[in-house]
């Protein structure tokens, strides 16, 4: 009976327990709900400052109010504030549980990224707007301006890349031509060393050619040698000279003679007389 009893009171306090938290939750809704109207009639007035606050109010109530988050994200778009517009926009898509809500969420997420230019990750966006809405008109136009922007985009990067690639090629092109004109700057410095190496080889320690020296030395050697010997048979030069002399002299005696008979006269021979 005891153990009867007791299961009766954990019951009926559970039971006052859930009842308790049915009712705080649909307090916080109802609050929620407040706030987000407070928030709409400000936006209303252009008044986003305060707007913005009723919208944090009711998402400080309730946490999962989708419409407090997802009109939180378009007053930050109005603001310009794309970043955290993005963040609250993509926060209502995931705890929405309606397909309507889900649709409205990815179409103005597409118009945020389709004005921060990225028209790729646009293009996904009202894809999955239209998953959830297939009928809505606005949001197929809005996926067809994305697709020719993200066209146009990948054809820039392209060329940029293209251009890139060029101006790589264009760089590699000129550091190999550097290349080849130092190289053949070295080899004709290199050369010209080597030229320069084989002449001063050519030099003595004064600076003077080595070939002429040696000739000169050797001019010299022959000018100090002594004159050649005689071969057997053969007269000598003072040998030679000592006759030439003697037949000079012997051929000076010659003439001096016959000039002195011509100077003693000689007889006339005559004719006969016959």
């Amino acid at each position: 009976m005891k153990h009867i009893l007791l299961i009766l009171i954990t019951l009926t306090t559970t039971f006052s327990f859930s009842q308790d938290k049915e009712k705080e939750a649909l307090l916080a809704a109802k609050k929620a709900n407040n706030y987000v109207y407070e928030g709409n009639n400000l936006i209303s007035e252009n008044d986003f400052v305060s707007a913005e606050k009723e919208y944090r109010k009711a998402i400080s109530e309730q946490g999962t109010t989708v419409a407090g988050i997802y009109n939180l994200g378009n007053s930050y778009i109005k603001k310009g504030n794309y970043e955290e517009a993005l963040y609250r926009l993509d926060q209502a898509a995931k705890i929405a549980t309606s397909k309507p809500e889900k649709h409205k969420a990815y179409h103005n997420i597409g118009n945020v990224l389709m004005q921060n230019k990225k028209c790729k990750e646009a293009v996904e966006a009202y894809k999955n707007a239209l998953r959830n809405d297939p009928t809505d008109e606005e949001t197929r136009y809005n996926l067809g301006l994305a697709k020719i922007c993200a066209e146009q985009q990948k054809d820039k990067e392209d060329d940029k890349k293209d251009d890139k690639d060029k101006d790589k090629k264009d760089d590699k092109k000129d550091q190999d031509k550097k290349e080849g004109d130092d190289k053949k700057d070295q080899d004709q410095k290199d050369q010209g060393d080597q030229d320069q190496k084989e002449g001063d080889d050519k030099k003595d320690e004064n600076g003077k050619p080595k070939e002429e020296k040696d000739d000169k030395g050797k001019a010299g050697d022959n000018e100090k040698q002594e004159p050649p010997k005689p071969r057997p048979g053969q007269m000598s030069p003072q040998q030679v000279k000592s006759l030439l002399e003697a037949m000079n002299n012997q051929e000076q005696k010659v003439q001096e003679k016959i000039n002195a008979e011509k100077q003693k006269g000689t007889k006339i021979k005559t004719e006969k007389d016959w």
